[in-house]
């Protein structure tokens, strides 16, 4: 067994599953999308996604706090594209994660050594990255697509 995070999965009807993180932390009740399964939890596809973009928003806001610039709040919306391959399985073939600060580009005069710096530090995408891509853009608070 890996050394590192790790989770137990327990079948509890059907595609439902119950996720447990161990000490202290709440379970998480999964599913598969319907029509396989009822829709009851979140389905793999939307894990992998949000792990993607947690990690991602995590490494923003350690980049940002390195630099000493305030963001004002870090969100992101994220998606997969699903494709089906030469098989016909359906596939992950990208993620895109749309990240936004509530600050303004200008408000935060060491912004480009933050951009810079923050994805090599996302453990999730960089590993996800070799077998699947991950596009990622930070906007400011104004819209402005900074990356």
């Amino acid at each position: 067994m890996a050394s590192g995070p790790s989770i137990t999965i327990t079948q509890v009807d059907d595609y439902v599953f119950t996720v447990d993180f161990g000490k202290g932390l709440p379970g998480l009740q999964v599913d598969e999308a319907e029509p396989i399964g009822g829709g009851a939890g979140p389905f793999p596809e939307q894990l992998l996604v949000a792990g993607v973009a947690n990690c991602l928003c995590a490494s923003l806001v350690f980049a940002l706090g390195k630099f000493r610039q305030d963001g004002k709040g870090v969100a992101a919306e994220a998606a997969c594209r699903v494709e089906r391959n030469a098989a016909g399985r359906l596939r992950i073939v990208g993620i895109d994660v749309r990240i936004s600060l509530g600050a303004a580009a200008a408000d935060l005069p060491r912004i480009d050594r933050v951009l810079a710096q923050f994805e090599p530090f996302c453990t999730v995408s960089e590993s996800v990255q070799s077998g699947i891509p991950v596009a990622v853009s930070v906007h400011d608070g104004d819209g402005t697509r900074l990356k």
